[in-house]
């Protein structure tokens, strides 16, 4: 445990941006486990004879064309998007890691013919997928976190497996075979545990694009219905007051969006130089 507390020093001693994203990455999982019981003003409640006022005093980031507050709807919808992105990766990372483990410890035809399938999965628009996923189960939240699970997997899967294709003729594997252990064993204790920091880097990173992909899902209708509060949402309905000067509906939920996205990848930055001693000097 000392030594994990000495390289995590080190490293933010040497890169002090991935303190910065560790704060960052507080004051997110923070305003979303407490930001709804702290915001001023209910998220879902109109008022006309406020609609569209700038940012003041009393609406710190104003009010959309419904009157309501959206600071308090930004803060709010901090949950529901950090919800979505880190189901979507943790369902992609547990199975693509799986998958990925298996067909690379194993190889053969078992192999070839899933890694064709994940060539030909990775062929097809991402997003584009994306849509045709949620369009065909349906608006829902559990929609965009299949929708988003599914286009991350192939990067689990190619990962892993490539992982694992290069210990799996290591001397503690063999050592593992001739002790009597297994294939799932050998699996489960040996391969999968080693195979696993390259893989945090990777969801490190997906977070970012899952979080981007809700967002746009939503931004284009098939995503979190309104009025749920939600970032895509929120950016979707003030893009129309733009060009009348209306600037605040769409800013600080877009704001708001870079800000978690440039903290997951500043993290996975951190995350890499804290798994990679390559990548220390």
């Amino acid at each position: 445990m000392r030594e994990r507390w000495l390289l995590l020093r080190y490293t933010l001693a040497e890169n002090p941006v991935t303190l910065v994203a560790l704060l960052m990455l507080a004051l997110l999982l923070g305003t979303a486990a407490f930001g709804p019981m702290l915001v001023p003003f209910d998220p879902l409640m109109t008022n006309t004879d406020v609609a569209l006022q700038p940012p003041s005093a009393t609406y710190w980031f104003g009010t959309d064309q419904l009157g309501r507050d959206i600071f308090s709807r930004v803060v709010v919808a901090t949950r529901l998007d950090l919800l979505i992105a880190f189901s979507a990766v943790a369902l992609s990372f547990g199975i693509g890691a799986v998958i990925g483990a298996v067909i690379g410890y194993f190889g053969g035809g078992l192999d070839r013919s899933v890694s064709r399938g994940v060539d030909v999965l990775m062929a097809f628009p991402l997003f584009a997928l994306a849509m045709g996923v949620v369009a065909a189960l349906g608006n829902s939240v559990s929609s965009i976190v299949y929708a988003t699970a599914v286009i991350n997997l192939p990067f689990y899967i190619r990962l892993a497996r490539a992982e694992v294709s290069v210990r799996r003729n290591l001397g503690f594997i063999e050592a593992a075979r001739i002790g009597g252990s297994g294939h799932a064993r050998i699996l489960r204790v040996f391969l999968l545990p080693n195979v696993m920091p390259p893989l945090v880097v990777q969801a490190s990173l997906n977070l970012g694009w899952a979080v981007l992909n809700a967002a746009g899902l939503s931004f284009i209708g098939l995503g979190v219905r309104a009025p749920t509060p939600e970032w895509g949402i929120m950016v979707a309905e003030g893009a129309q007051f733009i060009v009348s000067g209306k600037w605040w509906l769409a800013a600080f939920p877009g704001l708001a969006l870079m800000l978690a996205v440039f903290c997951f990848n500043l993290l996975g930055d951190g995350l890499r130089d804290v798994v990679d001693p390559r990548s220390r000097t």
